[in-house]
């Protein structure tokens, strides 16, 4: 029964509105966006998806993160060894165990679905800005049907490089971008289908499209807060089994 009250209680405490004074730019709006689940917020991730490629093929990735910043993402079948790491702002890539390459990258969608939760102001800043966002842009808008803001581009702007955030409940919905070979084509990602979790949310949707056309999809399973995860498995030096996946 007690565990029942304090399960209910945490519900009430995501799912209760933001109570903050309009943001006046990006900067205000990421900070009301820490403050609003300071201390509540996940810092441990696992889940299992379901990844539809661009051309079709279907394939099971176990994805486990720790935040701030740490991302691994292991594709089955488990015994090729394929991982990819997210650490350090730089992505590694293992092919068989062995670490196949390594380069710079910040995560965007790292930043704006999770670590931003998980780490002070001004380093969520200085990643968005590094990106390529103009913080001192914001607008208000809609998006399925709620309410949002809207970041890095003026009203009416579909291309500029631009972050949507749910007005209510101060998580990410979705990212635009020119495309990398044709600027004037939209590219989108969508964070949808979200569901209360270790204190936070969860996408457990998301859809890549360019001109209005999904072109991968993934789709979460078994999604679990709060797990114990080994420090070595974020580690780029050398390949370890995830572990957790069971």
């Amino acid at each position: 029964m007690i565990h029942s009250i304090i399960g209910l209680a945490m519900l009430a405490a995501v799912l209760s509105p933001a109570t903050f004074d309009p943001p006046k730019d990006g900067v205000e709006l990421i900070g009301q966006m820490r403050e609003r689940y300071l201390g509540k917020w996940y810092r441990t991730l696992t889940f299992v998806q379901k990844t539809t490629l661009p051309d079709g093929k279907v394939e099971t990735w176990y994805e486990a993160a720790e935040l701030p910043g740490k991302l691994r993402i292991d594709i089955a079948p488990l015994d090729g060894k394929n991982t990819l790491l997210f650490r350090n702002d730089s992505l590694y890539e293992f092919e068989g165990g062995k670490l196949a390459e390594s380069k710079p990258m910040i995560h965007p969608l790292m930043v704006l679905g999770f670590d931003l939760y998980a780490q002070p102001v001004d380093v969520t800043v200085r990643k968005l800005q590094a990106l390529g966002f103009d913080l001192g842009k914001l607008h208000e808008s809609t998006w399925q049907g709620r309410p949002a803001y809207v970041v890095g581009a003026s009203r009416g702007d579909t291309v500029t490089r631009q972050f949507w955030i749910d007005k209510e409940r101060l998580y990410f919905v979705r990212m635009v971008e020119p495309g990398k070979q044709n600027s004037a084509a939209r590219v989108e990602t969508l964070f949808n289908r979200y569901i209360p979790l270790g204190g936070g949310w969860l996408e457990t949707e998301v859809r890549f499209l360019v001109d209005g056309e999904t072109k991968m999809l993934e789709e979460y399973t078994v999604p679990k807060a709060g797990v114990e995860l080994s420090p070595a498995i974020f580690e780029p030096g050398r390949w370890v089994p995830p572990g957790w996946v069971r």
